[in-house]
């Protein structure tokens, strides 16, 4: 065969094959001709998923009918007004949407400008374009895609379920009401209105909050953070969630380039390395960001759905995200997020309340083979009163060393109170963490607020600190060491030996110095200060396997929020510790001034919180 031009029909399709993926492409394509052209209100209804129809409605600045037949040709465009590929200002440009649908489905262009007297409508089926004709229809444009791929059918048989590809429409729509809060969304399937967010007043960064909170939910809004950093011409804002406030994937890390919704790989990497500190691997955050820059600097041409972007300086991009994120982390100091006192109070509720009704137990015929029914809660005090051994008075519990005096009735070790006595006036106003009260299985610490009580984690909260105390003593000059008086030899596999020896100058900086020892052994003569009274047999082996996991070339310094954490792992108050009421209450001090203390090294909260409103609901006071 000769080489020949391809039909104008075939060449339509073919770029409907790259623009016009799924019902959810032509949607997100429309709605973005609709923000551009201005609207206030646009309106988005779907049948059968988008596959028997897509109606767009917006009340923009609307087209005449020699506009119209332009609209449909390939490559005509009203967003280029200097033909420059790199000064793009608006969200569509390549001028390829329209006469793509309408080449691989019935599509129906209806529009009045504000300079008509009437509304003119245009037929393109097919990739067969007709004439305009006059019609009624208010100031703005309706775009009506109907029997999508019917002239590919081929196309069709790659659609997921209707509910699918709807869903999919919904995600598009709620990116592109994120990035422009100031304009009304609607959608509807199959006659119901499943989204509906209403234009959001106030200033840009209250006007998106609103709009998050619309679309992610009120417990994203009520634990995010502002973030608002600039540099080099290169302006990032938005709001980003707190540590504790996380997902299982990645899939709720929303980012706009200059009001354009993308999914980048450099921007999706830049939000894990800023996280880095303060979630376990398998948890993502929660961030909805928006990055303004020149046009110039960056390539929004690079994909054919304009669903990723390329950047002139991609160091600079990351640096920022990642810079701006840590500091508005470090900003939000102790606080953790509220969503960890909602599944605390979910947990404390009782499961099946009075009004569900219980399955009756099957009847076999003898009622002396029914299951006894549970004893009362008066039957189990009294079985419980009857086991304990005879004592006199109340038992001696001074809640420091846990002395009991003679013939004293001992209780198990559960919870025991502190010398602080529990003043309503003592000093819990004053501190955000409130007043230390008790320590309960010599591990979580209770502590009174003003307005409720707070448990913490000991271990977890403690771990968070040390972590930050060697941060701050590393990138002020060094970590402190400390000799061990008898130098701890510790045995390992000959190649995992191998590995911490290769690291030896870089765990000196660090504080811990080893030197081998022979095959399948090294010897600890340092360690860090901040430590303190530590297992250095499993902190070895630990680091052992964190190097055997990583890439030996990379160097130790890289690496430096593994090694840190696994060191403030060792070096932390363990689970089963008995405190004082001065350590735990200088614990609480010490969160309250610490950045990031809201969360352990893994991602998980240090404390839960606990309103007194919400401890009054569960004893039925409220």
């Amino acid at each position: 065969m000769t080489i020949r031009l391809l039909p104008p029909t075939l060449i339509n399709r073919i770029a409907a094959g790259e623009v016009v993926e799924r019902p959810a492409s032509a949607v997100k394509e429309l709605v973005e001709n609709a923000v551009d052209a201005g609207a206030r209100r646009i309106d988005v209804t779907m049948v059968d998923g988008g596959k028997a129809a897509i109606i767009v409605a917006d009340d923009g600045r609307g087209m005449t009918p020699a506009e119209m037949e332009l609209a449909v040709e390939r490559h005509a465009t009203s967003k280029l007004p200097d033909d420059d590929l790199f000064n793009i200002g608006f969200l569509g440009f390549r001028g390829e949407a329209l006469p793509s649908i309408g080449s691989v489905a019935r599509l129906t262009l209806t529009s009045r400008s504000a300079g008509q007297d009437s509304a003119w409508s245009l037929l393109v089926e097919g990739g067969a374009k007709g004439v305009p004709e006059p019609a009624a229809h208010p100031f703005g444009t309706r775009i009506e895609v109907r029997d999508l791929f019917y002239a590919t059918p081929a196309r069709l048989k790659f659609l997921k379920a209707s509910r699918t590809e709807y869903q999919h429409a919904e995600d598009v729509i709620q990116r592109l009401a994120m990035a422009h809060p100031d304009i009304s969304f609607t959608l509807t399937g199959d006659s119901r209105t499943t989204l509906r967010l209403n234009a959001a007043q106030g200033d840009l960064f209250d006007a998106r909050l609103k709009r998050l909170a619309d679309v992610l939910g009120r417990e994203f809004s009520d634990n995010a953070v502002l973030l608002e950093a600039e540099r080099e011409g290169l302006r990032l804002s938005g709001h980003i969630g707190l540590p504790t406030f996380n997902r299982g994937n990645a899939q709720h890390q929303y980012l706009f380039v200059n009001g354009r919704p993308v999914k980048d790989r450099l921007l999706t990497g830049a939000v894990r390395g800023a996280y880095q500190d303060f979630l376990a691997h398998d948890r993502h955050a929660v961030v909805a960001l928006y990055l303004d820059l020149p046009p110039s600097d960056v390539d929004v041409n690079v994909h054919p759905a304009k669903a990723e972007v390329r950047f002139r300086d991609p160091g600079l991009v990351r640096g920022l995200i990642v810079g701006a994120i840590r500091h508005a982390l470090t900003e939000a100091g102790h606080r953790a997020s509220t969503t960890v006192a909602t599944q605390a109070l979910g947990a404390l509720l009782p499961q099946g309340e009075a009004s569900v009704t219980r399955p009756a137990l099957p009847f076999t015929g003898s009622l002396w083979n029914r299951p006894p029914p549970p004893p009362s809660a008066a039957a189990r005090d009294a079985a419980f009163q009857a086991q304990a051994p005879a004592w006199g008075g109340t038992p001696a519990f001074d809640g420091l060393s846990d002395r009991a005096g003679p013939g004293a009735y001992v209780p198990a070790p559960f919870a025991r109170a502190v010398e602080a006595p529990v003043d309503p006036a003592d000093d819990a106003a004053r501190y955000p963490l409130g007043v230390a009260r008790g320590q309960v299985h010599n591990t979580y610490i209770v502590s009174q607020t003003t307005d409720g009580l707070v448990i913490v984690d000991q271990h977890a909260a403690h771990e968070r600190l040390v972590y930050e105390r060697m941060k701050e003593a590393l990138a002020s000059g060094g970590i402190r060491r400390q000799m061990l008086l008898i130098p701890e030899v510790v045995e390992l596999e000959a190649a995992a030996a191998d590995r911490l020896v290769a690291k030896a100058p870089d765990l000196a900086a660090l504080g811990l110095v080893v030197e081998g020892f022979g095959d399948g052994a090294v010897v600890v003569r340092e360690i860090p200060a901040l430590l303190g009274d530590t297992d250095v047999q499993g902190l070895i082996r630990d680091l052992a396997d964190d190097l055997a996991e990583t890439d030996q070339a990379l160097a130790l310094q890289d690496r430096l929020a593994d090694v840190c954490g696994t060191m403030a792992c060792h070096g932390s108050v363990r689970a089963g510790r008995v405190l004082s009421a001065s350590e735990m209450n200088a614990l609480l001090r010490q969160m309250e001034a610490t950045p990031h203390s809201g969360q352990c090294n893994h991602g998980r909260p240090t404390y839960v919180e606990l309103k007194l409103k919400d401890i009054e609901k569960l004893f039925g006071r409220r």
